[in-house]
């Protein structure tokens, strides 16, 4: 009986040590009051704010080359469930460093800035004309509270008024996050840029987009795509809505969409609601020479049609249409090309990334200004639409 106490004596024990083990799990924990939920990030060029234009000879020494505008979720409009209280307040510090500006909030807030929630980071245009995409982000790829997962997008005009809304209970930044998501709706939307992604593009030294957009009096668009130059990590400049498309249609792998277009005959107009796009880029090399053709396939649906003729099943009808919407596809293809072959001089479409995967010893002879022989480089398009189905409306007539 003694043994069996003894046991017991020390089991007890082990559990309420291990109890004090667990308890003290949270030691370094803090209340979600006490912290500033970093939602969205903004980057501008240098414009001091009011208190800062006040305290200019008892600040710390800097050059004001960055705006930084914070979104932070705010817990109080949460907490107390106010549809008419904004959900986040913006703050902004300007300076030459941005962890110097993270730390100059520190001045101003109680709470500390906590991004690991962090959605997106904006950058106006005007900035990365100026500074490289590297120097402007390389804080936030080596901050580990930072989550990599983040999107970035560029802002034709002021990045802070992306992250402005004139809708009650909205939060910019998740707001943008949602567009995002609507890619498999339409093809004006480029596939999200983590800064993981990101830092994986940047080391390639390929040129590349990334997803465009503008606000206007707190209203927000996704606006067709900048345009980044591999060597540099600046923007050269933009791609349209139309010119996006394009783009879409080169690299394939979507499943959303309409094409927009007009009867040959007729000139009614007729959409074509995409289901799927394939594409295959075929690099050849011949001596010196290298081209390219690219195969893309299409299925979809007729979504519109003003014709209204009843001959929706007829054969003819649907080739006729099936032709009009090449024909369409075949001008958003060739139309980009023309601009980024001619206009930029860069390859933001793989086609160097296919030329590397087939032809790896040509690859390393021409990678060094793929940019330059790019823009020669003689590319055939091969189109082919199938209308698979009519919708529901067509099936009654």
């Amino acid at each position: 009986m003694k043994h069996k106490f003894n046991y017991m004596r020390f089991y007890l024990a082990l559990l309420w040590t291990l109890l004090l083990l667990f308890l003290t799990g949270c030691w370094s924990s803090k209340e979600v009051e006490e912290l500033s939920l970093t939602a969205g990030i903004a980057l501008d060029k240098g414009k001091d704010s009011t208190i800062e234009k006040e305290d200019e000879e008892g600040g710390y020494p800097k050059r004001n080359l960055i705006t930084a505008t914070y979104q932070i979720v705010s817990s109080q409009a949460q907490s107390k469930g106010n549809g008419q209280q904004k959900r986040y307040i913006n703050v902004s510090e300007t300076g030459d460093s941005i962890h110097q500006i993270v730390r100059e909030f520190s001045l101003k807030r109680e709470s500390t800035m906590f991004s690991p929630h962090l959605k997106n980071i904006v950058i106006s245009d005007s900035l990365v004309r100026t500074y490289s995409l590297e120097q402007l982000l390389e804080q936030y790829l080596r901050d580990n509270e930072v989550r990599l997962s983040c999107m970035l997008l560029i802002s034709k005009g002021l990045a802070k008024e992306v992250l402005e809304s004139n809708k009650k209970g909205e939060i910019p930044a998740f707001r943008l996050s949602g567009i995002a998501d609507n890619r498999n709706r339409t093809t004006r939307i480029l596939p999200p840029v983590s800064l993981a992604k990101l830092e994986g593009k940047m080391r390639s030294g390929s040129s590349f987009l990334l997803q465009n957009v503008i606000s206007i009096k707190g209203e927000t668009k996704f606006a067709g795509a900048a345009v980044i130059k591999g060597k540099t990590k600046k923007l050269m400049g933009f791609l349209n809505e139309q010119e996006l498309e394009g783009v879409v249609w080169i690299n394939g792998k979507r499943n959303g969409g309409v094409v927009k277009t007009f009867d040959k005959e007729s000139k009614k107009l007729i959409i074509y609601e995409i289901k799927s796009i394939k594409s295959k880029i075929i690099p050849h090399v011949n001596g010196n020479n290298i081209s390219f053709d690219v195969n893309i396939e299409s299925e979809g649906r007729l979504s519109e049609n003003w014709i209204q003729s009843g001959k929706d099943f007829e054969n003819e009808f649907l080739k006729r249409e099936e032709k009009a919407i090449e024909k369409e596809v075949k001008h958003l293809v060739h139309h980009v090309t023309k601009k980024i072959q001619k206009e930029y001089q860069v390859d933001i479409a793989g086609f160097g990334n296919q030329l590397r995967i087939k032809h790896p010893r040509t690859w390393e002879k021409v990678k060094k200004n793929w940019d330059q022989t790019f823009s020669k480089v003689p590319i055939k398009y091969h189109i082919n639409v199938t209308i698979q189905d009519y919708g529901a409306s067509s099936l009654k007539r």
